[in-house]
């Protein structure tokens, strides 16, 4: 089980998720030089580039945070020496380890960054600053970090459950899938912590990382973002994005982010209707054991947004019919919208959170057929939402069928005009 975000369970899945799963940069977009973003307070202090030594970091991290500093010792007694058995999970930047501190009873995740990463000190920098100033239900606790010498390790509250794809993705044979209305209160949950960062923190907070295995849950299935290492201030006043290097999970980044390296809140939105496919399928974004066309999720889904009839195709199978169709259907529409193309004509994410607060509900069980579902309170701006969708689409297939047809125009003029 995993317990924190970028890192797999142990055994038969752990090697593939730390191979597939692994934040990195992406070679699409042309280099830029990053630092760490500025924290969101009134007054910040300039945190330090990635050849900052180790002093200028910890004096950095104290001056701009509150949050609790422990000595390696405390965390190694916590771990029982970051012993083997207290090992839940490893990735790309590290290990997490459960700890317990003996004189509090509180048990934690700990997560030990790797000392040999390129970006442990600015990635360590920016968690700490990020989660110690943004505090919300749906976020992550930070509960302190440590930067003795040159370790680098990050305290945080324990989920029981580890990370949605834990739950959700590649299941064996005895686990049980998730139900449909915990799938959309994981949804919700995850939307909940993006429209805080979005419309709440200020500046605003993008959280460019996305996905499945970032999603923490508690014992009740409630949802929490968590890994901030990525996380990047959105455009102030009247600067319409930020210019980044490409970072993130191939599958989940906003194609207009990998192209060009300009990134907004909308690049979120867009990851956030990769994962609630994932939800809606139970599929990955990205699975090379499928035929080729459906090793990629949205590709794949694509075509059947188009035809809302279709939609209960996308269903994933384990559910065995038991979810409400109307449900699915407006699910999948706000997936469709989330994803579109053009980052302009995606929704907000407070939007996003007040389709998904209907999509819980109505019955647990339905086959798929139109008499399963109930009516929602959202149907006929669902609708009007799906039919906006829907001719958007038609409209840039008629440019296209016009601008092709004035190419063709133009072309058998031109031939004509070369005969005579």
């Amino acid at each position: 089980m995993s317990c924190f975000p970028c890192f797999s369970s142990h055994g038969k899945k752990s090697s593939k998720r730390v191979n597939s799963g692994r934040t990195r940069q992406l070679p699409s977009a042309p280099p830029h030089s990053e630092t760490p973003p500025q924290p969101p307070s009134e007054n910040p202090k300039r945190p330090p580039t990635e050849a900052t030594n180790n002093k200028a970091v910890t004096k950095e991290a104290g001056n701009n945070i509150a949050a609790e500093t422990f000595t390696f010792r405390e965390l190694a007694t916590a771990t029982k020496n970051f012993r083997q058995e207290c090992l839940v999970g490893e990735g790309g930047f590290g290990r997490v380890y459960k700890g317990h501190f003996e004189k509090t009873g509180q048990t934690v995740a700990v997560k030990q960054l790797d000392r040999n990463g390129l970006q442990g000190n600015k990635e360590f920098l920016v968690e700490v600053l990020m989660l110690s100033l943004l505090h919300h239900e749906h976020l992550v606790n930070l509960i302190g970090y440590c930067a003795d010498g040159d370790q680098r390790l990050l305290v945080y509250e324990y989920m029981p459950l580890g990370s949605l794809e834990d739950h959700l993705l590649d299941l064996p044979p005895d686990q049980k899938a998730l139900d449909w209305s915990t799938r959309m209160r994981i949804a919700l949950g995850a939307a909940k912590g993006l429209e805080y960062l979005h419309d709440k923190a200020n500046p605003p907070v993008i959280y460019r990382d996305l996905k499945s295995s970032n999603i923490l849950l508690d014992k009740e299935y409630n949802a929490k973002l968590s890994d901030f290492g990525l996380a990047k201030l959105g455009p102030v006043g009247d600067k319409t994005h930020v210019s980044s290097r490409v970072m993130g999970t191939y599958g989940y980044c906003a194609p207009e982010y990998q192209r060009t390296g300009q990134l907004t809140v909308k690049s979120d939105v867009y990851s956030f209707g990769v994962v609630l496919l994932e939800l809606i399928t139970g599929r990955s974004a990205i699975d090379t054991t499928r035929q080729t066309e459906e090793q990629n999720l949205v590709s794949w889904a694509q075509p059947i947004f188009k035809e809302p009839s279709r939609f209960p195709e996308l269903a994933d199978s384990l559910l065995q019919g038991y979810f409400p169709v109307k449900c699915l259907n407006q699910a999948v529409a706000v997936a469709a919208m989330c994803l579109q193309d053009d980052a302009s004509t995606r929704p907000l994410m407070s939007d996003v959170v007040t389709a998904l607060s209907f999509l819980g509900g109505g019955p647990e069980a339905g086959n798929i057929s139109p008499s399963s579902a109930s009516a929602s309170p959202l149907d006929d701006k669902m609708i009007g939402m799906t039919e906006n969708y829907q001719d958007e689409v038609a409209a840039r297939e008629r440019q296209q069928a016009i601008a092709e047809a004035m190419e063709w125009g133009s072309n058998s003029r031109a031939i004509n005009d070369s005969s005579m």
